[in-house]
């Protein structure tokens, strides 16, 4: 039996029909569960990684595993192993964007692990943000919207308004919610440039109120 087996019987013999069909439905029966909640698995998967050292590996085969535990699993270990991603493992992280999409990973992939290596390699932002906000793929379109989520002062803020503004009249919820939560996040770091920018431009009603969330917060 090889390591990662080994995690997956672990989370297997853990499962729970009843709690399953409950969190099944919380995401529109989109994916089948094992029934096993975050702080478990969680608990599950860093006393696991204390005896086994995590492989990148590792990730693409948990992906592929039909309940949505193994692609949160997945999304650990990813996390884990982090700081030793390089650019080419992009290509990775848009094939876990394109397959199984949903909010619950796409977000995270998005903010964390594409962020994070188009943080540490700039260069790349403009090849890869343009392929994504560009394509028939809405997921795609919302990470190039959230991968700078976390830059802070490092946001570049030409490269964020075009990109929202390529698709700010999307009727698409998960759009409109992506483009207000991109401003409100940039809005802590320059507020009068965002209640500018929403001011200015012609924005739909969820995005402007996500959006000034934060500056309205008083």
């Amino acid at each position: 039996m090889n390591n990662l087996n080994i995690l997956i019987n672990l989370l297997e013999s853990q499962k729970d029909p009843q709690t399953a069909k409950a969190m099944s439905t919380y995401m529109r029966d989109h994916f089948p569960f094992l029934g096993i909640k975050s702080p478990q698995r969680r608990e599950i998967v860093k006393e696991f990684l204390k005896v086994y050292p995590p492989e990148k590996e590792w990730v693409s085969t948990l992906w592929n595993l039909p309940e949505r535990e193994y692609q949160y699993t997945g999304l650990d270990i990813l996390f884990k192993i982090k700081k030793k991603l390089e650019p080419k493992d992009l290509s990775l992280i848009e094939g876990f964007i394109l397959n199984r999409s949903w909010w619950d990973t796409v977000d995270l992939l998005a903010s964390n692990a594409a962020g994070y290596l188009l943080h540490n390699s700039p260069r790349l932002q403009l090849e890869y943000g343009e392929k994504w906000i560009q394509s028939e793929n809405m997921w795609l379109n919302r990470t190039a919207i959230l991968f700078q989520l976390h830059y802070k002062q490092d946001t570049d803020e030409d490269l964020l308004y075009r990109y929202i503004l390529r698709h700010s009249d999307s009727p698409e919820f998960f759009l409109q919610k992506a483009i207000g939560w991109a401003l409100r996040e940039y809005s802590k770091t320059n507020a009068a440039s965002v209640k500018d920018f929403v001011e200015k431009e012609n924005l739909k009603p969820l995005s402007k109120r996500e959006a000034l969330k934060w500056i309205n917060k008083d």
